[in-house]
């Protein structure tokens, strides 16, 4: 992995992940919530060896914590046995770290994953914790403080956005291009909301900044996830994946993730 990648999926390990997870009310987090630096430590030593038999030990060791994470999800749909449009979106957020977490084996491991270049599951794994994972638990939390179509409508369209992706890595890049659409449409939507209408109800300025630093990224780094889908499925012109990697990626880490937990989290305290 190059350095800068496995900088942004050491963030999405030890900081978005963990913090995301405290702003999820289910009491049946609460172990995984305490043991997740048990399983986060070894991925991210993981992203720094060579591929290895280590570095694919260390790296298994994270996807069983995000395959626990994820056995949480039909649990927690059995226990609140609820579809609502949040609902959704926080089980989506529950589940896509596995996905980050099996393609981190594979990529460790050198083998290409269902025919998958190293490359491209380098990159997947920091986008199904930010992609997946931050933007699904952000559409939610938007969802239930901003009630309305609109809340709806991000609540949904971003799982529903990264599951097309996801499904056009194995059919082709027109599949893909939708997914692309399909996922811009809902974090514009949550980037609205988020500074039309949760941003209002932040108590200090502090807080509202953050809220208002998440929705302006969101405008222009999704822009430059739609350049990229549109040049790979045309052929036309468009970012490199070291680019994007670049400005793509790190604003969506930065900007959008570690900007929006650390809101919601303060918005969360003070509200209790």
């Amino acid at each position: 992995m190059s350095v800068l990648v496995s900088l942004i999926v050491m963030l999405g390990m030890l900081v978005v992940v963990p913090a995301g997870l405290r702003l999820i009310d289910a009491a049946g987090l609460a172990p995984i919530r305490r043991k997740w630096p048990l399983f986060a430590v070894p991925g991210v030593v993981s992203l720094w060896l060579p591929r290895s038999t280590t570095a694919t030990v260390l790296a298994a060791v994270y996807a069983l914590g995000t395959l626990a994470l994820a056995a949480h999800a039909p649990r927690r749909l059995a226990r609140t046995r609820s579809l609502a449009s949040a609902e959704i979106a926080v089980l989506t957020a529950l589940v896509t770290p596995s996905v980050a977490g099996v393609a981190l084996v594979a990529e460790r491991s050198g083998h290409e994953l269902f025919g998958f270049s190293l490359p491209i599951l380098a990159l997947t794994v920091p986008h199904f914790h930010f992609a997946g994972f931050a933007a699904a638990l952000v559409a939610g939390l938007v969802c239930s403080t901003s009630a309305g179509p609109a809340g709806r409508f991000a609540a949904l369209s971003v799982p529903l956005g990264t599951l097309l992706v996801l499904a056009g890595y194995f059919l082709d890049d027109w599949a893909e291009l939708l997914g692309a659409l399909v996922l811009t449409a809902g974090m514009w939507a949550v980037a609205l909301l988020t500074w039309r209408d949760v941003r209002a109800g932040g108590r200090d300025r502090f807080t509202r900044g953050l809220l208002a630093v998440s929705a302006a990224v969101l405008v222009a780094t999704m822009l430059l996830a739609l350049s990229w889908a549109l040049g790979e499925a045309t052929g036309l012109p468009h970012p490199t994946l070291t680019w994007m990697a670049a400005t793509h990626g790190l604003g969506n880490a930065l900007g959008f993730a570690l900007c929006s937990v650390l809101a919601w989290q303060r918005l969360k305290e003070t509200a209790a």
